[in-house]
């Protein structure tokens, strides 16, 4: 039987090259590799950083958007909006009867607030590990991507899971399993030289115009060694970027061109130059799509309606074992 493997995306800001590498492009190539895939944008999670209607409705778009703009295939994959499957909310109170709230005590992101003495913590935070559980085991999910912080949310799923078949019956929900990439390409380094991070605003933004994207990289962090000292690659920010994009032969070729040494104008020039190329086409495609909000929508409804499917049969299973149906 085929496994499933289930990858959400949060709608919170502007997509950058972060995002792309470390998780657009290894959760797209699950897809191509004999599992079955299924995609969702996260808008109800968004709630727990974003309360303005507007912006939430954007950043959805864009989202949608930007997949679609590198290579997403809705008519070979399940791409669809976390509201419009409300059998999910439905599970998320049924799955909170059966979790303990010690569980969510030791979840990281309610750990990290608490330590840094916030007065008031929203339910929402606190409740995240809860309906993301509910996301995954509506589904049946075998696989959930996910970077090693993320881990512990897979293993409170797993124990709700496993906690539920005990009290109901065996097999009712499937516990997931994580699927971690340790690649570098997840760790992708901003231009200050910290990880590209929104939070940070030192990202390179996918869709920036040529000109936009020309400026962003000549502000990239370089020391001051003149055009002919030899550079090291390895402690280079430009070269750790464009070996991130590049291929292994371009990213031999631009590593000799530092130990010999050039110019940080030319080797910044050099990154400018391929991440034009790779993103030349994607920006032209989420431009178009992003003029017609209307087919998005449309869309991300369509993957609802093969998705509600499936989470129902899920829902009526643990509905019979509990005694409401």
């Amino acid at each position: 039987m085929t496994r499933r493997v289930l990858t959400g995306i949060q709608p919170t800001g502007t997509p950058h090259l972060g995002n792309l590498l470390g998780a657009i492009r290894p959760a797209l190539a699950l897809a191509e590799s004999g599992l079955e895939a299924m995609y969702f944008i996260a808008d109800y999670h968004a709630l727990t950083t974003i309360h303005d209607r507007e912006r939430l409705a954007r950043h959805t778009r864009e989202v949608a958007a930007t997949w679609l703009a590198f290579g997403l295939d809705p008519e070979r994959v399940l791409f669809y909006r976390q509201s419009d499957i409300p059998e999910i909310f439905e599970l998320a109170w049924v799955l909170a009867c059966h979790a303990s709230k010690s569980w969510l005590d030791r979840a990281h992101a309610h750990k990290a607030a608490v330590a840094a003495g916030a007065e008031e913590i929203g339910l929402g935070l606190f409740l995240y590990p809860l309906l993301m559980a509910a996301d995954i085991l509506a589904f049946d999910t075998d696989l959930v991507p996910v970077g090693r912080d993320q881990v512990q949310h897979i293993e409170i799923a797993r124990d709700i899971a496993q906690r539920f078949n005990h009290e109901h019956g065996p097999d009712l929900l499937k516990p997931p399993n994580a699927l971690v990439d340790d690649g570098c390409s997840a760790n992708v380094p901003g231009i200050d030289g910290r990880k590209m991070s929104k939070s940070y605003g030192n990202t390179l933004p996918l869709f920036a115009p040529a000109k936009q994207l020309r400026k962003l990289v000549g502000q990239i962090v370089t020391d001051s060694s003149p055009p002919e000292a030899p550079k090291d690659p390895d402690t280079s920010l430009v070269h750790q970027i464009y070996r991130a994009v590049a291929s292994p032969d371009e990213a031999r070729a631009l590593a000799d061109r530092l130990r010999a040494g050039i110019g940080w104008g030319d080797a910044k020039q050099t990154l400018f130059e391929r991440l034009d190329a790779e993103l030349a086409a994607p920006r032209e495609r989420y431009a178009h799509l992003m003029t017609d909000p209307v087919a998005l929508d449309a869309l991300l409804a369509a993957g609802a309606a093969k998705a509600r499917p499936m989470a129902r049969a899920v829902l009526d299973r643990v509905r019979r074992a509990i005694g409401i149906d």
